[in-house]
């Protein structure tokens, strides 16, 4: 009897997978924990591997089209054993990916049918056989919160699935809610003016990025705190104790020494440390440090667990271990499960200050801008050098008071300025 692959679930909020490219062709022997494909993510690109041995008798899934999750993949059989033509019946049907190059096409033109193709939605709401609309957990939650009413809003998704993005979009009915109160569409840009604009069909982990970035500005009030913090003392202790790290040591860096204030911060100031859930308040016990990194698809957010047990140099290491990792794209579903609180460092792109979007469900994130050399007024009123860094943070107000967040920041201020206090 044939074993059927299916898409497996490769992230904690993965809904689909784009399969990116096939390593094995049919008729092509599988073993066990070979990697058989790339798949991208919500989050990145990973490593597909089979958990069973066979031999490939059908691939139902071309490169780089869509499929939802538990959707036929591919087929492995026995020696002299066939494959069905199709899927079993009842199998969740997978979607071909946008093709970048007939999208650039047909935007290039600039003509009607560009923006005839870039207007067309979905109009039929796909519900199951007892009548109820067919929703992503997300989408049943946002609507809700939101008072949106799900039999009037069309899927997006796939096989016409209600998503985030269909709800977050859609106006606002019931509770009360008035039309004029419904989140605004998108406008759409104009494409005659520039008859070379070039369309970048969006990838899996764009197209997330997008939709939770949006859910996040228009359903978490934020608020916005941002302090001056005097670095000299930490940037003076980094050079001492780098200098008694042998050549191949490890050496620290100022992320490093941020990351470390912001777990004893986080300790000490345990209410940011939270999640919004509907009808409560999640506060959670382990500090899990979700650090943004830059890739070239876009940004993944890997988290450091149990942050609070690590030293300076375990957090050092396992940064650089999911830096590497995020960099040769071998980030598991692990490295992004668990996040509580999240920072974003810029500076090493010489932004001063910025503020950050809070990453759902967190209720708080760190933005974390450049360090620069500075004139400043001593205590003796004195113009003297000075270095000097800007932290934002942005925080949920339905988590965090103002006064929360001042707080946090004053515990953060002093363990940036008084470094020594991070090795005790």
């Amino acid at each position: 009897m044939p074993t059927f692959i299916e898409m497996p679930k490769l992230s904690d909020t993965m809904t689909e997978g784009t399969l990116l490219q096939w390593h094995v062709k049919e008729g092509d022997a599988v073993r066990a924990g070979q990697v058989i494909a790339d798949v991208e993510t919500d989050k990145a690109t990973m490593e597909m591997e089979a958990f069973d041995a066979g031999i490939v008798g059908r691939i139902y899934v071309a490169a780089g089209s869509r499929a939802p999750l538990g959707s036929v993949l591919m087929a492995l059989v026995a020696e002299g054993e066939e494959a069905p033509d199709a899927p079993p019946a009842g199998a969740v049907p997978a979607a071909p990916a946008p093709s970048s190059s007939s999208s650039a096409a047909s935007a290039s033109s600039g003509g009607p049918s560009a923006r005839a193709s870039a207007t067309a939605a979905p109009v039929v709401v796909l519900t199951t056989s007892g009548g109820r609309v067919k929703a992503s957990p997300l989408a049943r939650k946002i609507a809700s919160s939101r008072g949106v009413n799900l039999s009037t809003v069309a899927g997006s998704g796939p096989g016409g699935r209600v998503v985030a993005r269909d709800v977050t979009n859609a106006p606002l009915n019931g509770g009360g809610a008035s039309a004029s109160s419904a989140a605004p569409r998108m406008i759409r840009p104009v494409l005659d003016f520039d008859p070379k604009a070039e369309r970048i069909a969006l990838t899996g982990m764009r197209t997330i990025i997008a939709d939770r970035l949006l859910i996040s500005k228009t359903t978490i009030p934020h608020f916005y705190l941002n302090v001056e913090l005097d670095a000299a003392p930490l940037m003076k202790l980094r050079k001492q104790v780098n200098d008694t790290v042998p050549a191949d040591g490890n050496k620290f860096t100022v992320n490093d020494f941020i990351l470390k204030a912001m777990v004893l911060a986080t300790v000490d100031v345990p209410e940011v440390n939270a999640a919004f859930d509907v009808d409560a308040i999640i506060r959670y016990q382990s500090v899990n440090i979700s650090v943004a990194m830059a890739v070239p698809d876009g940004l993944v957010t890997p988290v450091i667990r149990n942050a609070q047990a690590k030293t300076m140099l375990d957090l050092s290491k396992a940064v650089k271990a999911l830096a590497e990792k995020a960099k040769n794209k071998k980030l598991s579903p692990d490295d992004f499960s668990g996040g509580t609180i999240t920072v974003s460092n810029l500076g090493a792109y010489e932004v001063d200050s910025f503020d950050a979007i809070i990453n759902p469900p967190q209720a708080a994130i760190l933005a974390i801008g450049s360090i620069r050399n500075v004139p400043v007024v001593s205590e003796l009123g004195t113009i003297v050098p000075g270095q000097r860094m800007w932290v934002g943070m942005s925080c949920d107000h339905r988590v965090i008071d103002g006064a929360v967040g001042a707080t946090y920041l004053k515990a953060f201020r002093k363990y940036v300025e008084n470094p020594a206090l991070m090795l005790v």
